[in-house]
């Protein structure tokens, strides 16, 4: 090459190297001292966007498992109320079941009473005032999320009483029991509007008129059973157990006798009887004192007179009936027998029989017909004899209501609005009646409260669980109405509906902490993976960049002396000038 003094070659690739292996120092140095092998976006473009990604994800997992900490948090302190108030309604039930006995006086179940409103005000406290972090933890409602409370209040009516002892007064006193069909309950299917049917028992009547009748139904018009009133239902006298004995003996008439000829209109309308002996079971004597009130002694039997026509269902028609059944089962006692129950009998036992051969038969012959027995026995003038005899003697203004069985009729003990039909269940659940399979409708369902926590439990929109917790108050539970003194078995029947509504909400609860905790595993695994997926971008590898360190080092000794040789070369020009 040629020598020269203005341009030194050597020298300046002796530096650019020089500079090469500074470059490649300082950046070992650099990534030694972070740890990291991207400090700057000309490290790696690509690695620093892909590692940035990384850093979201991580952190926003990382950040997630802490959500998902304190959503199992939150539902762990929905947990522990919830372990209170299944608590606390355990110890209602238990005091329902005590005042259920009969050694407990009115006193003791008023005592009992104490101590379950206090009960019922901590269910409601908890259920209102449970907060997590000043949030409220459990849902408000407006009504009872367990369904319809009227229409629980009856069905609870029907379970506790209502069915199985009317049963058995018709077993007792008509020696009546149903073969075993199915019977269909229903709540919802039937209205008239309040003041009409209360309820009514439905059948469908062989054509030939000969048979029982099938696809028997009782139907309750809730306008009329509302509010419940329990244990008795309703109000004074006409109680809602005294209606439901009423329709049970058409049931049970339905499905134990050819029932099908009581409805043959081409020969006699016989419902006066079917009538007459199902207001017999629980006293019709203030339906009565009514009719003689509106309509006197003499319009009464005018009534009476024509029961033999056609069945119009009003409420003189009912009271003329009962009158008539009730006569008819003095004269059967008068001619050595034991009354109605000898008519259902027959009738039980002669499955092709009809009432008249039935009324036949219980009078020895007496009378020969059912028409015959109101012609002869109850015609007007016998009828208003009997009404009279009734009226003289005040029967139809003490308490006995001239139920069968009891003091007025049949001089027995009496037998009162409240007491013709028993408070308590022979029977338990659904299984309430021995002649028939019950087929129960189901109460509206009540209007679902829930307080929706979503928690975020990943890194990203939209990966979130959804958590629901229902509502605990005393309102929502159904429970603002306990009553121990009079209505013990409706109170087991509510705390048994309300505890498996909370220990459902708790197996959800847990369920849901469960689930929550599968996810915070699996949030921390994914945070690990993608952790060592950024590292292997991020991270300085400290072998290589060791060795890169040693390397550069070394090169820049070297370059040094090389460069310091270079620059020394021009030199060589002064020898010319020399």
């Amino acid at each position: 090459m040629s020598l020269s003094i203005n341009t030194n070659i050597a020298a300046l690739n002796s530096a650019r190297n020089l500079q090469v292996s500074e470059n490649s120092l300082v950046q070992a140095q650099q990534r030694l001292s972070s740890g990291l092998r991207i400090n700057s976006a000309r490290d790696d473009a690509a690695g620093m966007a892909i590692s940035t990604r990384f850093t979201s994800q991580i952190r926003g997992l990382d950040q997630a498992v802490r959500n998902a900490n304190d959503g199992v948090s939150m539902l762990q302190v929905a947990d522990g109320a919830l372990s209170s108030v299944t608590d606390a309604m355990q110890r209602i039930r238990e005091l329902a079941v005590q005042a259920a006995n009969g050694s407990n006086s009115t006193s003791d179940r008023q005592a009992l009473q104490s101590e379950v409103d206090l009960l019922r005000d901590e269910i409601d406290r908890v259920g209102r005032q449970t907060t997590f972090n000043g949030q409220a933890v459990f849902a408000t409602a407006q009504s009872s999320v367990l369904g319809d409370s009227d229409q629980l209040a009856v069905l609870d009516g029907l379970r506790s009483g209502w069915l199985s002892q009317s049963e058995s007064l018709i077993q007792e006193y008509f020696g009546l029991t149903a073969d075993g069909g199915e019977i269909s309950i229903e709540l919802t299917s039937f209205s008239d509007g309040s003041g009409g049917t209360a309820a009514r028992v439905t059948g469908v009547v062989p054509g030939s008129f000969t048979g029982k009748a099938s696809d028997v139904t009782l139907q309750i018009d809730m306008a009329d059973f509302t509010p419940p009133n329990l244990p008795d239902g309703g109000t004074a006298p006409f109680y809602n157990d005294r209606i439901i004995a009423h329709e049970m003996v058409h049931a049970v008439m339905y499905r134990s006798m050819n029932i099908a000829s009581f409805f043959d209109t081409a020969s006699d309308d016989q419902r006066w009887f079917l009538e007459g002996a199902a207001e017999l079971i629980h006293g019709a004597d203030e339906r009565v004192a009514s009719s003689i009130g509106s309509l006197g002694v003499a319009g009464l039997a005018a009534v009476a007179d024509d029961l033999d026509g056609s069945w119009g269902g009003s409420s003189d028609e009912y009271s003329a009936a009962f009158l008539a059944v009730r006569k008819l089962h003095d004269e059967i006692k008068v001619l050595g027998g034991d009354g109605i129950k000898d008519v259902m009998s027959y009738l039980t036992n002669n499955q092709d029989a009809g009432l008249d051969e039935a009324i036949d038969a219980a009078s020895n012959g007496t009378y020969t017909s059912a028409d015959n027995f109101l012609t002869s026995a109850f015609n007007t003038a016998e009828a208003q004899t009997y009404i009279q005899a009734q009226v003289d003697s005040g029967s139809l203004s003490d308490s006995d209501t001239g139920a069968i069985g009891g003091a007025n009729v049949d001089g027995g003990a009496v037998r009162t609005a409240e007491s013709v039909v028993a408070n308590f269940a022979s029977r338990t659940g659904d299984d309430q009646l021995l002649g028939f399979a019950e087929n129960w409708d189901e109460a509206a369902a009540g209007v679902l409260a829930s307080n929706t926590k979503n928690f975020q439990l990943g890194a990203n929109v939209g990966e979130v669980v959804a958590v629901d917790i229902g509502a605990m108050s005393a309102l929502a539970l159904d429970l603002n109405d306990l009553d121990l003194v009079s209505a013990a078995n409706q109170v087991i029947n509510k705390m048994d509906r309300a505890m498996e509504y909370v220990s459902s909400q708790r197996a959800t609860v847990g369920a849901q902490i469960n689930r929550i905790g599968s996810a915070i595993i699996n949030l921390q695994t994914s945070s690990e993976s993608l952790t060592a997926s950024r590292s292997r971008i991020l991270d300085a590898d400290y072998a290589q960049e060791t060795a890169t360190l040693v390397k550069a080092q070394i090169l820049q000794q070297a370059g040094l002396a090389i460069t310091a040789q270079a620059n020394a070369l021009p030199q060589a020009a002064l020898a010319l000038l020399q």
